[in-house]
This record gives structure tokens, sequence and C-alpha cells, in this order.
């Protein structure tokens, strides 16, 4: 189990339709939030190759193929894809080697996504490093999770704890997502913004650009019983990562 923390990921292919489903919905914060401050770090995709890995049902990258990608590709442990548009391959397989992904040794990639996927890898480090050695020369990695403050208050209010203590707190606990599926447990293990810095350094990566988005102003008005669940629990945390020596790297 990596440093920054890690998701059983056996759960994943009965939690996928109903992650979807959400995902789906109009006021999804995925749709809202995270989607759109993903394509801004991302940027222009035409002629570029990309890798999603932890793809879900393949969407996402299809898009990215629909705007320009010239190869684009989706892998995720569940199988559970779209039909795929041409010019898309969706695999079924283990982000945590994507090297030992069938059709995938030996590939370099312009742009490689973990997009709310990176937890499900089974050594974090490791799938970094993986990644990091499948980039091409002006490659990077587009990473995103939950801010980890979230978990902490979650679970000081469930367990009548404080937020300190659970936010260092290093045993695994359980976890249900209501609004995918509650019938099905998530074993999780706590991580701390120190974690994550010192798993991408070990990765051999730096951090070009941090991200925290929030609710346009708009969708604020619109959908304010989303806008409270932000406020109450802080949002995702993106990073664009590339290998230590390539650009103007700096110390983190």
């Amino acid at each position: 189990m990596d440093e920054a923390g890690s998701d059983a990921s056996q759960p994943w292919p009965q939690l996928a339709s109903g992650f979807e489903q959400a995902r789906a919905r109009e006021d999804s914060l995925d749709r809202l939030v995270e989607w759109p401050a993903q394509r801004e770090l991302l940027g222009d995709v035409t002629g570029l190759a990309v890798l999603d890995a932890g793809c879900g049902n393949g969407s996402k990258v299809a898009q990215l193929a629909a705007e320009g990608a010239v190869e684009a590709v989706g892998v995720d442990i569940s199988g559970n894809f779209i039909e795929a548009p041409p010019g898309v391959e969706l695999v079924e397989g283990d982000l945590s080697d994507l090297a030992a992904v069938p059709g995938l040794a030996g590939r370099r990639f312009d742009r490689i996504l973990f997009l709310q996927s990176f937890g499900y890898a089974a050594d974090g480090v490791r799938a970094l490093q993986v990644a990091r050695d499948m980039l091409s020369e002006d490659g990077f990695i587009l990473l995103t999770r939950t801010q980890p403050v979230r978990y902490a208050i979650e679970r000081a209010e469930q367990n009548g704890t404080s937020l300190g203590q659970e936010y260092f707190a290093t045993e695994s606990f359980d976890y249900r997502h209501s609004n995918w599926d509650d019938r099905v447990t998530l074993t999780k293990r706590p991580y701390t913004m120190s974690d994550l810095l010192n798993t991408f350094s070990a990765a051999g990566l730096w951090i070009e650009a941090t991200r925290e988005p929030q609710m346009p102003a708009e969708a604020r008005v619109r959908y304010p019983h989303k806008q409270a669940v932000m406020d109450a629990y802080l949002g995702i945390l993106m990073f664009r990562l590339r290998p230590l020596g390539s650009g103007s790297a700096h110390t983190i």
C-alpha cells in the first residue's frame, strides 16, 4: 500500500454503474467543478496521445478524442465501458501497472490522466513511476485526488473526535458512498498532504501546477446544496506532474 493511501479495487466493478449515473447528473460536482478544471489543466489535446488510467466508462477519453487527440486510450478495471467510438481504445486492466495492461507495453503518451483513480493503485509510487516512464518527451501526468481534509472532517463528525485526530490517523477505515451505491463498502487509508507530495517526489515527479477548483458563481446560485457540500467538506486537489529533469523543475 502506498504512502498516499490506497483504496481496495475489488468493489469497483460493483460501484462503476452507480458512479457513472451520479456523474451524469446535472448537479454532479464532476460536471460543475472537476471536469471543467481538469480540461483547463490538460490544455489543447489536438494531435496528442492520451491515456486515461481509471477511465470509468470511457466517456471522458472519448471526448478528448473528439477534441483532437490522435490516440485516446482508456483503462479501467471494471470493464463497464461505453461503445468505443472510432479512434478510442477502451481496455480492461489495472492501473497499478499500466505497462502490464494488454497493448500498452512500449507505448508513449503525451498526457496520462489519473482522475480520482490514483487511490485505487496497489502501490502509488510504483504506479506513478510506470506512468512517468510511459510519457513522451514533453508529456505530463494530470492527477486529481479528494482533499484529504474532507475525509478527516467526515470521520470526526461520525466518531465524535477532532479534525486533527482524524487527519493524522493511520488506520484504514470503511467508507460507503451514498451517491454511488451505499451497499458497497470501500476500504480507505487516510492520507495527508505531505503523503501526497512525498509520493510524487519518490516517483521522480515535480509539480508544475496545482488547482483547487471552486463552483462557478452561476452554479452556486443554481445548486446551493452542492455549494453547501463544498463549504463544509472542501473539494478536490489537482496536480500537473512532470518527470524530474524536464522543464524548469523546482524543488517542492
